[in-house]
């Protein structure tokens, strides 16, 4: 799991304590908060080696980093005027969240804004285009873009800097812009000894030759060689711009809405981007923008990110040769990553849901206990084996678990299909 640090801004704390406070002491945070507290002292009680529990300790802290202390990501998105800030926004919410400025630049004073929505916020730096002549339309306070720019980042420091620039204007006029980005960089890291990570963006891909061909895939050859052509130009300024590589997604972000609605939508590759942008972002702020971005390739891929890394953890335990004070540890770490997947797929999920949902799949007892139960009879077998044996179950069972969660919170999938899931999944890792 991806964890960047750096200090926090205006003495701003995102402890457990905030959290719990900022949202309302939310009972499911309460739950999961209850839950990994349990974990701890059963890891006290626990005959397990130390330096078992030390992994252990260091996967709940992940697993806190992406639920309890989880905060809106903080994305700088740089570019000057037209080149699709605002446009971006709704595509990530896929709702309007941003007004488009169409003729005059909108966007004023260089400044966070805080975009909500029911399946969370989203913290933009929401920029006056760099670059740019005409004054915007909104009040600012400084002379240039760039100086309202650097008065935003030493308030709060971004996640993330997304660079976008029109598909057919990479290859002039963002010199200049290029330039800039790289002082906001070395500006970033003596601030907030932070060394943050920067995206390309090639937007209004839509708009490249041939322009008949303007719905997505854009499955032209012409069409895709020209959205080729602008990622390389792209991607080499960055480079030469920032003395290190920058990966570079074109994208198409347009849409139309009526009455909130939405009536025509040239969205493309956006999932690509959303991907790889909550892959760099520190682990507290991947939840957020994973359940908000409703697009269930991302949110699962983050869901089977977290079941990897507790089945590796259930597993050591599992091989441990230890008769049963694991069995809380392995059943509260699943507990644990369960109640996470149902976090990013936007449910509200308690401990007790949690039983239920193992309750549901056929697991009468808590589910680490019946893996070790199955372990334990595979171990009147193959005592030799039996240790390996052990931590296999408990990884096979930790996996169909994931894949079960994941269809029943993000896929949504009938109780029946679930079921059916956990068992074809936990019968072929049992083999592996």
């Amino acid at each position: 799991m991806k964890h960047f640090s750096y200090k926090n801004v205006n003495n701003k704390s995102y402890s457990q304590e905030g959290l719990l406070m900022d949202k309302g002491k939310d009972e499911r945070v309460k739950q999961l908060d209850d839950l990994i507290k349990s974990i701890y002292d059963g890891l006290v009680e626990s005959k397990l080696p130390e330096v078992l529990k030390k992994k252990i300790r260091g996967e709940l802290e992940q697993l806190k980093l992406f639920t309890l202390d989880a905060r809106p990501a903080r994305i700088a998105i740089v570019g000057r005027r037209g080149a699709g800030k605002s446009s971006l926004i709704n595509a990530i919410f896929g709702e309007m969240r941003a007004e488009i400025g169409d003729v005059k630049a909108r966007t004023g004073m260089g400044k966070w804004h805080t975009y909500e929505s029911e399946a969370g916020n989203l913290e933009i730096l929401d920029t006056r285009g760099l670059g740019e002549a005409d004054r915007p339309e909104e009040e600012f306070s400084h002379a240039t873009a760039m100086e309202e720019v650097q008065a935003s980042i030493r308030e709060k420091c971004p996640d993330a800097i997304l660079f976008l620039s029109k598909a057919k204007e990479v290859s002039s006029r963002i010199d200049e812009d290029i330039k800039q980005l790289a002082e906001l960089r070395k500006m970033i890291e003596a601030e907030h000894e932070y060394s943050i990570p920067v995206i390309g963006v090639v937007t209004q891909v839509d708009e490249l030759s041939p322009k008949s061909v303007d719905k997505p895939p854009f499955d032209h050859e012409v069409k895709q060689k020209n959205i080729a052509e602008a990622v390389e130009v792209l991607s080499v300024k960055l480079e030469e711009g920032v003395s290190a590589p920058v990966k570079v997604i074109p994208v198409s972000s347009y849409m139309e809405f009526e009455g909130g609605e939405i009536v025509y939508d040239v969205r493309w590759n956006v999932d690509a981007l959303l991907d790889y942008l909550i892959e760099q972002l520190p682990n507290e702020a991947q939840m957020i923008l994973a359940k908000l971005s409703k697009i269930k390739s991302i949110q699962k891929k983050l869901a089977r990110r977290i079941g990897k890394s507790v089945a590796g953890i259930t597993g050591a335990i599992g091989m441990s040769p230890i008769p049963g004070p694991d069995i809380p540890v392995i059943t509260g770490l699943q507990m644990a990553m369960v109640t996470s997947i149902g976090l990013i797929g936007g449910k509200r999920l308690d401990k007790k849901g949690v039983a239920e949902f193992a309750s549901a799949l056929g697991v009468n007892a808590a589910a680490g206990l019946v893996f070790r139960q199955v372990a334990r009879q595979l171990l009147k077998i193959i005592p030799v084996a039996g240790n390996v044996i052990s931590g296999a179950v408990a990884t096979a069972g930790t996996y169909a678990l994931c894949e079960a969660a994941i269809a029943y919170f993000i896929d949504e999938s009938p109780l029946e299909n679930v079921r059916n899931i956990y068992k074809t999944i936990f019968e072929q890792r049992k083999k592996e």
